[in-house]
């Protein structure tokens, strides 16, 4: 875990996040915890880390996110020198459409 991250303020709030089990509970939650600004921004940055997966070019990710350079820059740091978040999830989501199709 990144050390600027501190257990005891975060645990509850990841384990509730992390004890959502469907679709509808988690837009309801994060629908009350978040601004739609916050949110957008969070969901844009996720946007950001699967293209850059994709190999994707920074205009390519502007044109289709709207992201600054500057959040496709930090959203990449983070991919290559990071905790590894980004890629267990979007390696896991792979592995669920894999399953599925």
């Amino acid at each position: 875990m990144n050390s600027n991250l501190s257990r005891d303020t975060f645990d509850d709030l990841f384990s509730a996040i992390v004890s959502i089990d469907n679709l509808d509970d988690c837009y309801d939650f994060f629908d009350d915890l978040c601004t739609i600004q916050e949110l957008k921004a969070i969901a844009q940055r996720f946007h950001v880390a699967r293209m850059l997966r994709q190999k994707k070019v920074y205009s390519d990710i502007v044109k289709e996110t709207g992201a600054s350079t500057a959040t496709i820059s930090r959203v990449n740091r983070s991919l290559l020198y990071g905790c590894g978040g980004y890629d267990k999830l979007l390696d896991s989501m792979a592995g669920e459409t894999d399953l599925e199709g």
